[in-house]
Protein backbone atom coordinates (compact mmCIF):
# COMPACT_ATOMS: atom_id res chain seq x y z
CA UNK A 1 0.00 0.00 0.00
CA UNK A 2 2.37 2.51 -1.12
CA UNK A 3 0.01 5.22 -1.68
CA UNK A 4 -0.11 6.16 1.59
CA UNK A 5 -3.47 4.75 2.73
CA UNK A 6 -4.03 1.60 5.00
CA UNK A 7 -5.82 -1.16 4.45
CA UNK A 8 -8.58 -0.03 6.24
CA UNK A 9 -9.42 2.72 4.06
CA UNK A 10 -9.82 0.88 1.27
CA UNK A 11 -13.41 0.72 0.09
CA UNK A 12 -14.55 3.05 2.60
CA UNK A 13 -15.56 5.95 -0.06
CA UNK A 14 -18.68 8.12 1.37
CA UNK A 15 -21.63 6.57 0.71
CA UNK A 16 -25.45 6.58 1.58
CA UNK A 17 -25.13 3.67 3.99
CA UNK A 18 -22.10 5.11 5.86
CA UNK A 19 -22.45 8.49 5.66
CA UNK A 20 -24.98 11.39 6.00
CA UNK A 21 -24.14 14.96 6.62
CA UNK A 22 -25.30 16.31 9.50
CA UNK A 23 -27.78 19.40 10.14
CA UNK A 24 -30.24 21.24 13.00
CA UNK A 25 -32.78 19.92 10.69
CA UNK A 26 -32.04 16.59 9.99
CA UNK A 27 -31.17 16.18 13.77
CA UNK A 28 -34.20 17.42 15.12
CA UNK A 29 -36.28 14.93 12.50
CA UNK A 30 -34.46 11.76 13.93
CA UNK A 31 -34.59 12.31 17.21
CA UNK A 32 -38.16 13.33 17.10
CA UNK A 33 -38.87 9.85 14.83
CA UNK A 34 -37.08 8.16 17.52
CA UNK A 35 -37.73 9.71 20.57
CA UNK A 36 -40.95 11.30 20.46
CA UNK A 37 -42.15 11.36 24.27
CA UNK A 38 -38.37 12.10 25.62
CA UNK A 39 -38.41 15.63 27.10
CA UNK A 40 -36.51 17.92 25.07
CA UNK A 41 -37.20 21.33 26.68
CA UNK A 42 -37.71 21.98 29.93
CA UNK A 43 -38.39 25.90 30.79
CA UNK A 44 -40.38 27.65 33.96
CA UNK A 45 -42.29 24.63 34.46
CA UNK A 46 -43.39 23.89 30.70
CA UNK A 47 -41.94 20.70 29.29
CA UNK A 48 -41.77 19.59 25.43
CA UNK A 49 -41.46 16.57 24.08
CA UNK A 50 -39.27 16.03 21.22
CA UNK A 51 -42.39 15.31 18.86
CA UNK A 52 -44.10 18.68 20.48
CA UNK A 53 -40.99 20.61 19.50
CA UNK A 54 -41.05 19.81 16.26
CA UNK A 55 -44.42 20.21 15.50
CA UNK A 56 -43.67 24.14 17.00
CA UNK A 57 -40.82 24.12 14.51
CA UNK A 58 -42.19 23.27 11.74
CA UNK A 59 -44.91 26.26 12.30
CA UNK A 60 -42.55 28.62 13.10
CA UNK A 61 -41.00 28.06 9.89
CA UNK A 62 -44.32 27.50 8.11
CA UNK A 63 -44.45 31.12 9.45
CA UNK A 64 -41.24 32.37 8.40
CA UNK A 65 -41.60 30.79 5.06
CA UNK A 66 -45.45 32.43 4.56
CA UNK A 67 -43.35 35.91 5.06
CA UNK A 68 -41.19 35.29 2.60
CA UNK A 69 -37.68 34.54 4.32
CA UNK A 70 -36.19 31.25 2.54
CA UNK A 71 -32.74 30.12 1.22
CA UNK A 72 -30.18 33.42 0.91
CA UNK A 73 -32.16 35.20 3.78
CA UNK A 74 -30.56 35.95 7.69
CA UNK A 75 -33.17 35.68 10.63
CA UNK A 76 -31.55 37.80 13.58
CA UNK A 77 -33.01 36.79 16.92
CA UNK A 78 -31.94 38.55 20.28
CA UNK A 79 -33.48 36.32 23.13
CA UNK A 80 -32.76 35.09 26.25
CA UNK A 81 -32.57 30.87 26.57
CA UNK A 82 -36.19 30.40 26.12
CA UNK A 83 -37.50 27.89 24.40
CA UNK A 84 -38.27 30.01 21.40
CA UNK A 85 -34.47 30.40 21.18
CA UNK A 86 -34.24 26.96 20.95
CA UNK A 87 -36.54 26.34 18.29
CA UNK A 88 -35.37 29.17 16.44
CA UNK A 89 -32.15 27.27 15.63
CA UNK A 90 -34.36 24.68 14.00
CA UNK A 91 -36.82 26.70 12.24
CA UNK A 92 -34.43 29.12 10.83
CA UNK A 93 -32.58 26.47 8.81
CA UNK A 94 -36.01 24.49 7.58
CA UNK A 95 -36.55 27.46 5.89
CA UNK A 96 -33.43 27.41 4.00
CA UNK A 97 -32.72 30.60 6.24
CA UNK A 98 -29.56 31.47 8.23
CA UNK A 99 -29.56 32.59 12.04
CA UNK A 100 -27.85 35.02 13.31
CA UNK A 101 -28.22 34.63 17.21
CA UNK A 102 -27.36 37.98 19.12
CA UNK A 103 -26.43 37.30 22.59
CA UNK A 104 -27.83 40.10 24.78
CA UNK A 105 -25.02 39.76 27.55
CA UNK A 106 -22.56 40.61 25.16
CA UNK A 107 -20.67 44.47 25.05
CA UNK A 108 -17.53 45.32 23.14
CA UNK A 109 -16.74 47.20 25.80
CA UNK A 110 -16.14 43.47 28.27
CA UNK A 111 -13.50 42.01 25.78
CA UNK A 112 -9.94 43.95 26.90
CA UNK A 113 -9.11 43.96 23.26
CA UNK A 114 -12.14 45.47 21.65
CA UNK A 115 -13.21 48.55 22.43
CA UNK A 116 -15.99 50.76 20.75
CA UNK A 117 -19.61 49.74 19.29
CA UNK A 118 -18.10 47.76 16.49
CA UNK A 119 -15.94 46.01 18.58
CA UNK A 120 -13.34 47.62 16.51
CA UNK A 121 -9.39 47.04 17.87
Amino acid sequence: MSNGKSQYDIGLEKTSANYVPLSPVSFLVRTATVYPQLISTIYEGRTFTWSQTYERCKRFASFLAKRGIGPGDTVAAMLPNIPAMNEAHFAVPMCGAVLNALNIRLDATDHPRRSGVLGCH
